[in-house]
């Protein structure tokens, strides 16, 4: 592959990830949630059953000062809220609320919606083979939004 081809692949990819993120945030405020992109970010570590400010941090790649500063805003917005550690009586677990699963089901109908978008596009054939063929290139690990 040619560098300007490269290049044009990496354009691309970097505009439907954006668009991606545009259209899930947008399809999460005409649901009736306010914020940010880096909320669902966050969202998908705290899922799992929560995670201390620390190990927030660690999945979003910020330090624990700006994972704090996170909280604070999800924990005023309804979003989040702090519970004692069930294994560590100095820690705090960060747990979504009703309000934050809500949110999260908002971003999935919204993520939903783009890709059908895409299937309509491409047919559903070509949007499976892509799925799996991003699925074969893309990292392992917390998926991080680019700060």
């Amino acid at each position: 592959m040619q560098n300007s081809e490269a290049l044009a692949l990496s354009a691309a990819l970097l505009a439907a990830a954006g668009e991606l993120a545009r259209r899930i945030d947008d399809g999460v405020a005409a649901r009736g949630f306010e914020g940010r992109p880096s909320y669902g970010f966050a969202f998908t570590r705290l899922a799992r059953g929560g995670a201390t400010v620390t190990e927030l941090g660690v999945h979003l790649g910020v330090t624990k000062q700006a994972a704090s500063q996170l909280v604070d805003e999800l924990v005023r917005k309804g979003y989040v809220e702090r519970l004692p550690h069930p294994g560590d009586a100095r820690a705090r677990l960060i747990v979504l609320t009703e309000r934050g699963r809500e949110c999260t089901r908002a971003a999935e109908e919204a993520a939903a919606e783009a890709v059908r978008a895409w299937g309509e596009v491409l047919g559903e054939d070509q949007l499976d083979s892509l799925r799996d063929q991003l699925a074969r290139i893309a990292p392992s690990g917390p998926i991080r939004p680019v700060w």
